[in-house]
């Protein structure tokens, strides 16, 4: 597993916890920046098998999801007690800090997770065509996507599915903004057109692929009900 996306998992989950590089430091029985120079910088480039485990049972997540080998399948991930049987072969997600703008564009902010959501392994597989580690929950941030996507809503973007581009609604980047737009291939030219669902926003037609950078496909959306 690549090194930065187990750093990102592993901050996302000390955030997520509450919790700060220093105690998980000294839980390890390493010196108080162990953790944070691992975190920010890389150093160590990979954590210890004894590192690995005590983090993992510490979070209640498979070894795996810290770079650990690969487990049998079934092996529950999130494994806290008193869970059910139903409630295993989970994987964790993060919740990224930006938004996708559903209107005039929204500029990123810094790509850290603040959460990690966990989703049923068996269902990420059914909608989604990435690897887990492909997976980002980001916000929606604007009205131009109305009816479908509102302001605020929580959607799963795939950044494996990007190279393949068929109708369906997108995150794409441009400039130092993302957007979440609806695209359509012209079957003839191959040409793309940049919909927005609510017709009060503007839409671009006959658009260079190569020119349009795609971060990733819409598969799910989540949204809080008032």
């Amino acid at each position: 597993m690549d090194n930065t996306a187990i750093r990102l998992r592993l901050n996302a989950l000390i955030t997520a916890a509450g919790e700060d590089y220093a105690s998980l430091s000294r839980l390890l029985g390493r010196n108080p920046t162990y953790i944070q120079q691992f975190v920010k910088r890389g150093v160590p480039r990979r954590l210890s098998e004894d590192d690995r485990r005590l983090l993992a049972q510490h979070f209640g997540i498979a070894e795996r999801l810290l770079g650990g080998p690969e487990e049998h399948a079934g092996r529950a991930v999130m494994a806290h007690a008193g869970t059910s049987a139903a409630a295993n072969d989970y994987v964790l997600i993060p919740y990224l800090n930006i938004g996708a703008s559903a209107g005039a564009g929204a500029v990123t902010e810094t790509e850290v997770p603040v959460a990690v959501l966990a989703f049923q392994s068996q269902w990420v597989r059914s909608i989604a065509s990435g690897r887990p580690e492909a997976l980002s929950v980001i916000r929606v941030e604007g009205d131009s996507m109305l009816p479908t996507l509102a302001d605020g809503d929580n959607i799963l973007v795939d950044t494996d599915d990007r190279e393949r581009l068929r109708d369906g609604i997108y995150v794409l980047r441009t400039d130092d903004a993302l957007l979440v737009k609806r695209l359509g291939v012209n079957p003839a030219t191959k040409r793309l057109m940049i919909r927005s669902d609510n017709e009060a926003y503007p839409s671009w037609d006959n658009c260079d692929p190569a020119e349009v950078s795609v971060i990733g496909r819409v598969v799910w959306v989540g949204r809080r009900l008032n």
